[in-house]
């Protein structure tokens, strides 16, 4: 989407403030917060009231939770509540009652995973339409008979009338992303040959039967369907086979059609940096044509609203997205993760302070897939809102906290003890703050990093932080503070390697590629190497919709020819779970050789020479690149201890094994909060 002027604070977003009806519920503007498991559902219920109150503070239309399993088989891993358990029923009251005190509306989503089900939650094997396999919960499922249907339409019947009981506003059915309502609507993995299978009918009447006992189980509140408009994997529903199913949903008493792309086992990306944004929004305007129809034709009472959401982070691209009638409510999930009040400022025309969701996934649907509980990279507070109170901020303190080092910890820490009431110094030797996050900023798909570096510099302003730019500061600059946080960042890593000298680091590959020359050799293929790659091989010129075949067209050759190599290990290592696939795929379909098993032997003036697999060989190159790690800058953390001075030291100028940028953030918010607090 391309960026458009926008009008003055009062007529922005004309679309988006219109209010919409839900069923019986009036929502009084266009921006919901979408569902997104957590991994906290079954921890401490004030903590995740806590999280949940703040999005609807953040002015949130209605907040749809994370799924709440209707069954202990129909749970997606260990950290599923199930709704039917009053242990776990019970604990939703505080955060139904918390939304509602901070004046929001919240909607429970009723889940069942299918052939995704996790067998070591509760020990149980999967169950699904049909037997077939699933490499993402790695088990072969049981094919579900007519009992186990009737049953488990049952169990979102119940989950239903529980969650009106509860007090929720209304609920949604997840039959997206793979799971078994989209498994029954799935040729793929629905091969019956009976009522519940056989035809594209046939294979409907199960998500329709659940959403009519769910509509017959609530009353009157509203009932939202998360339904695949596009399942992204070979052989599944067909567009016209996915326009029936969402007019069958509406004539089974749906209320809204929430519209969700991709399977968890599809290779298209959907929800990576990588993906444009607003990429799929075509897929939800087509599902609103169909029932738009279909009203018109008399096959339905009328029109419901059609929900659109993926990659869609700001205001903007949503206003966009309604005023071209591709949707009539937009679903942000992650964006409220990453700045909770991101409506509530983009009203008051604070979108430049706004912390951009970034694609990443890394603290979100990559925990969300395991144990770990759910947060965020650019916005660690979340989930840990009581721990990390923004209220002190109206307290100042007198104490004075100087922060030196503008990349992601430093930022971070540099915002957390201002929000905690501290008098903040951000000293930075670059011109702008952002550190490693400028870098990434320039590789394709990746412009929001750059971007959240951008809102920080406006943020850290607005909460009066002092940022001093432009040059080192070094120890005496420091010492009258009252704490110093080191958040100096990291180097590349220097190899030993006869020739060496004739390498670029990645650093001054990044600063200036046009330094780089037509064949390139990368020592190292790490994630930052990946990143480089990408950046080199495209070079600008790139179409995500005509690489993944979801739009007809050409791609023009590849900018470079690069080879990236390691010692041992994976391409990508250290990259996040569902990003590294993507992003190791992107590189290769663009021609980028990949080598492991490679032990150097010089930088020569042709490029470098290796063995690989027995073999020695002088991989071509006009320009030979390392990345191969980084070391701390830690010379400012060893003076401050010496003299004695308070201070912490935070990000990778701590240490850079295993280091990322969650953990960087992460403890930039723990140093700054500390700093702040201490001896208040």
């Amino acid at each position: 989407m391309a960026s458009i002027p926008l009008p003055s604070t009062a007529a922005r977003y004309p679309s988006v403030r219109t209010p919409v009806r839900v069923g019986a519920l009036t929502l009084p503007h266009r921006i919901v917060m979408g569902s997104m498991h957590l991994n906290r559902e079954t921890g401490d219920p004030a903590a995740l009231a806590a999280f949940y109150a703040e999005r609807a503070r953040g002015g949130a239309a209605l907040i749809i939770t994370g799924g709440a399993a209707v069954s202990r088989v129909g749970a997606g891993g260990v950290g599923y509540g199930i709704i039917a358990e009053p242990a776990h029923a019970t604990p939703w009251r505080t955060v139904v009652d918390a939304v509602h005190d901070a004046g929001g509306r919240i909607a429970l989503q009723l889940f069942h995973a299918g052939r995704y089900a996790s067998p070591a939650a509760f020990g149980l094997t999967p169950v699904a339409p049909s037997a077939v396999y699933s490499r993402f919960s790695d088990a072969t499922p049981e094919a579900l008979d007519d009992a186990g249907i009737a049953a488990t339409i049952d169990d979102f019947a119940r989950a239903g009338r529980i969650a009106v009981e509860l007090g929720f506003d209304g609920v949604e059915i997840m039959s997206s992303e793979g799971y078994l309502l989209n498994q029954f609507a799935s040729p793929v993995t629905n091969r019956r040959d009976d009522t519940w299978g056989g035809d594209a009918a046939r294979r409907r009447a199960f998500p329709v039967a659940v959403t009519r006992a769910v509509r017959d189980a609530v009353g009157a509140a509203p009932v939202i369907v998360r339904m695949s408009g596009a399942d992204l994997v070979e052989g599944s529903s067909t567009p016209d086979e996915v326009d029936a199913l969402a007019v069958a949903f509406v004539q089974a008493g749906a209320d809204a059609i929430d519209v969700g792309v991709g399977w968890h086992e599809a290779r298209v990306p959907t929800v990576q940096s990588m993906v444009p944004h607003g990429a799929f929004t075509p897929v939800a305007g087509r599902i609103r044509a169909a029932l738009a129809s279909a009203s018109a034709a008399g096959g339905l009472a009328g029109a419901v609203p059609v929900i659109a959401s993926n990659r869609i982070n700001t205001l903007e691209q949503a206003e966009r997205v309604l005023a071209a009638g591709e949707a009539d409510i937009v679903s942000m999930a992650r964006p409220f993760l990453a700045d909770p009040h991101i409506v509530a400022a983009s009203f008051a025309g604070r979108e430049a302070s706004v912390t951009l969701c970034i694609g990443c996934n890394e603290a979100c649907i990559d925990r969300s897939l395991g144990v770990e509980p759910v947060s965020c990279m650019v916005n660690p507070r979340a989930g840990r809102e009581i721990g990390f109170p923004l209220v002190a901020a109206s307290r100042p303190s007198s104490r004075r906290v100087a922060v030196v080092g503008a990349g992601p910890a430093g930022m971070e820490a540099a915002r957390a003890a201002a929000f905690a009431g501290a008098r903040v110094t951000l000293f930075d030797e670059a011109p702008e703050i952002g550190g490693q996050f400028l870098l990434a900023g320039a590789v394709p798909g990746k412009g929001d990093f750059a971007l959240v570096a951008r809102s920080f510099a406006h943020l850290l302003d607005e909460t009066g932080v002092e940022v001093r730019l432009g040059h080192a500061a070094g120890l005496e600059e420091v010492a009258g503070f009252d704490h110093v946080i080191v958040a100096t960042g990291v180097v590349p890593r220097r190899v030993e390697l006869p020739g060496v000298e004739r390498a670029l680091d990645y650093a001054q590959a990044f600063a200036d590629v046009s330094r780089v020359g037509e064949r390139v050799a990368v020592i190292g293929a790490g994630g930052i190497a990946v990143d480089l790659a990408h950046l080199l091989v495209e070079d600008g010129a790139s179409d995500f919709l005509v690489e993944h075949g979801l739009r007809a067209g050409t791609l023009p050759p590849p900018r470079r020819q690069i080879t990236i190599m390691r010692r041992h290990g994976p391409i990508g290592a250290g990259m996040g779970v569902t990003t590294r696939w993507a992003a190791v795929q992107a590189i290769r379909r663009r021609g980028v050789r990949t080598l492991t098993g490679v032990e150097y032997r010089a930088v020569e003036p042709g490029g470098v020479r290796i063995t690989v697999d027995g073999a020695e060989e002088l991989v071509g190159a006009d320009t030979v690149i390392v990345a191969a790690g980084q070391t701390p800058r830690a010379g400012l953390a060893a003076e401050l201890a010496a003299r004695g001075i308070p201070h912490s030291v935070v990000g990778g100028a701590r240490n850079t094994a295993g280091l990322n940028a969650v953990a960087a953030f992460e403890e930039g918010l723990r140093a700054g909060d500390a700093a702040a607090r201490t001896a208040r």
